[in-house]
């Protein structure tokens, strides 16, 4: 029997990117192992997400930082997150790691945490006998700002489940009027507050869902009474999976201005609906949004209002719903299963 860890501590933080990527991928690995294969997912303790029948867990904790008490003999560890403080305790383990992003490059940290925060991943890249990356993006900044020695990197593009529920009218919030859709957690990396001004020539509403950082959020609120919109903006918090396939399938745009995003399975969420996306240029997003998408080339209000304002129209006279949603239906789990499972199984043979 060979045997697999795929680290999934990060569940911890639910409805995040992390806990999705974790959930489904974990979920599309299991129905594609063989009968000589089997997969421990390695989870918070008190947790046993659903990742359908068969799933075996270990529980963790945070003393496991110092002392690994699961030493049985597995084969390969996949440690899903590049800054995770957890590895196999047995040496003949051979290590996977999953690198994200490295958005503390690009955030409002010190110099000083910046490399603590470099030297923890290069500490993550040693131990590791392969790379991957959610993004193309991400692996170009992984190899200039990290030494990966030789070692085999490899992007493995994200995919895109979104739970349906037809029939289901009655989300928490209902907007009675047409409205702009984003969700993620509301922090500044987010960049969410540059897109009250999208409402200033119209009668739309903007509904922005995610787990809230308060002193954000009051950004947010102050843009909005700039423009006299503080109304039609809805900061809702944290969705069920009903609400937001309501406001994914109901929206008129869905917009998503990150300044630091290793992938963004929200912009493929939007899209699997065919809805017009608009996005910011920086990072990984041109690189998913591809030419099915529209783009904010600067924050400057003027500027985001005409790219808003041009992209809806283009979008009713020109849109093309079925080429959208073909490009989303492309970043899919099970292929994403496939080719980790295909590493697995290399770093064995």
């Amino acid at each position: 029997m060979t045997r697999y860890v795929f680290d999934c501590e990060r569940m911890k933080y639910p409805n995040t990117g992390l806990y999705t990527y974790c959930l489904q991928l974990g979920k599309a690995m299991l129905a594609q192992l063989t009968p000589s294969e089997e997969l421990t997912f390695y989870v918070p303790a008190g947790q046993k997400p659903d990742f359908g029948p068969g799933a075996k867990f270990l529980e963790q904790k945070s003393w496991h930082k110092v002392i690994m008490p699961h030493r049985a003999p597995y084969d390969v560890w996949h440690t899903a997150y590049q800054s995770s403080a957890y590895a196999p305790a047995n040496k003949k383990t051979t290590r996977i790691l999953t690198i994200h992003d490295l958005n503390f490059l690009y955030e409002n940290k010190t110099p000083a945490k910046r490399q603590k925060m470099l030297k923890c991943v290069q500490a993550a890249i040693d131990s590791s006998a392969f790379i991957t990356t959610i993004s193309e993006y991400v692996k170009q900044d992984v190899e200039k700002h990290l030494n990966v020695d030789g070692k085999p990197i490899r992007v493995i593009y994200n995919g895109c489940n979104v739970a349906e529920f037809p029939g289901f009218d009655q989300p928490n919030y209902k907007p009675a009027r047409p409205f702009i859709f984003t969700i993620g957690t509301v922090l500044p990396k987010k960049n969410f507050h540059v897109l009250p001004c999208l409402l200033a020539n119209n009668d739309m509403e903007l509904l922005i869902a995610g787990n809230i950082n308060e002193a954000y959020a009051e950004k947010i609120r102050q843009e909005a009474q700039q423009y006299g919109v503080t109304d039609r903006v809805k900061i809702l918090g944290p969705v069920k999976d009903e609400d937001k396939y309501w406001y994914l399938k109901n929206c008129t745009a869905f917009a998503f201005p990150s300044i630091a995003e290793g992938f963004g399975i929200p912009v493929i969420e939007a899209m699997h609906f065919g809805k017009p996306v608009f996005l910011s240029t920086h990072t990984s997003l041109p690189e998913i949004g591809g030419k099915f998408a529209y783009y904010f080339d600067s924050f400057d209000p003027k500027a985001m209002q005409t790219v808003f304002e041009n992209g809806l129209n283009n979008f009713r006279n020109n849109g093309n719903p079925e080429a959208i949603i073909k490009h989303a239906d492309s970043f899919c789990w099970e292929k994403a299963a496939k080719e980790y499972l295909s590493i697995y199984r290399l770093l064995i043979d």
